[in-house]
């Protein structure tokens, strides 16, 4: 299949064996959002990430994108570096969500403003996301999706595609907002890209019926989604990688290598759902 990497075949068939054999009842999907069901690149260009929309628009106050900028440009590059140990990139990420989200309330950012982001549709899902949120609606097949972005707004994506189904559910960052509309904190714990395997499902309430799920398939962009699946109990777990960086990127190499020893499957080039897609039609 075009844009597919196998790494182990041999294993990966007895994985979907397994999933097969384990039947729709048995099956849960926790995948993150951005850039994994969303497409990385949108003609030749990356694509912003949910809480990028707000920080590249001209929305809140005349200096928030700025100082949003400023921060991106100290904290992305120790987000991307391969070299620095998960402990510092997990302490360094969380001081920039904590000081991106209090710049967000310090600006103004509201209600209107997410959904008049959400209208312009700058983020386009990824080829085959909606085939796949309905095909897992169709079997009953819940999903959690985890997600350092903005909850609030990626519940609003989902729901003006007109696929918010309720067997769907997103843990993310969720704002409180007062009476006019207006953010006036973010929810804790804070998720950010490096703790995700903090997250503690078991306080959640759709943790019960994934107890009974021991089947899981799991979609990511990053080797730290892996930790998504922390907390849920399964005994069959499978893997799939979007791994969204190009040829010429100076670490392409190195990176595309942890993705083959931690992934069941790699999905390269920004290619489709197509995968995923086929396999979740094979388990009945």
């Amino acid at each position: 299949m075009k844009n597919i990497l196998i790494p182990n075949q041999e294993s990966l068939d007895e994985t979907v064996r397994r999933l097969i054999e384990g039947g729709v009842e048995n099956l849960h999907v926790v995948s993150d959002f951005d850039r994994t069901l969303t497409r990385a690149f949108v003609r030749g260009v990356k694509s912003p990430t949910v809480i990028a929309q707000i920080r590249n628009g001209n929305y809140l106050t005349p200096d928030y994108a700025s100082r949003a900028h400023a921060l991106f440009d100290i904290y992305h590059p120790i987000e991307i570096n391969p070299n620095i140990s998960h402990e510092e990139k997990n302490r360094k990420m969380h001081e920039w969500w904590k000081l991106h989200f209090e710049l967000l309330v310090e600006c103004g950012l509201t209600r209107g403003v997410i959904k008049e982001i959400i209208r312009k549709r700058s983020l386009k899902f990824r080829k085959g996301t909606l085939d796949f949120l309905d095909l897992l609606h169709r079997r009953e097949i819940p999903l959690v999706i985890m997600s350092a972005g903005p909850g609030d707004m990626i519940k609003e994506y989902l729901r003006q595609e007109g696929k918010l189904y309720d067997d769907f559910y997103v843990v993310a960052n969720f704002l409180e907002f007062d009476e006019n509309g207006k953010v006036i904190r973010v929810q804790e714990p804070i998720i950010h890209s490096c703790n995700k395997h903090e997250i503690e499902v078991k306080r959640f309430s759709f943790y019960k019926q994934f107890q009974k799920r021991k089947n899981v398939l799991l979609l990511g962009d990053d080797i730290e989604d892996l930790g998504m699946v922390e907390g849920f109990p399964y005994e069959t777990l499978l893997n799939v990688g979007f791994y969204n960086e190009k040829p010429e990127d100076p670490n392409y190499e190195k990176g595309l290598e942890q993705f083959k020893e931690r992934f069941d499957v790699v999905v390269l080039n920004d290619g489709d759902m197509g995968y995923v897609n086929g396999l979740i039609k094979r388990v009945r």
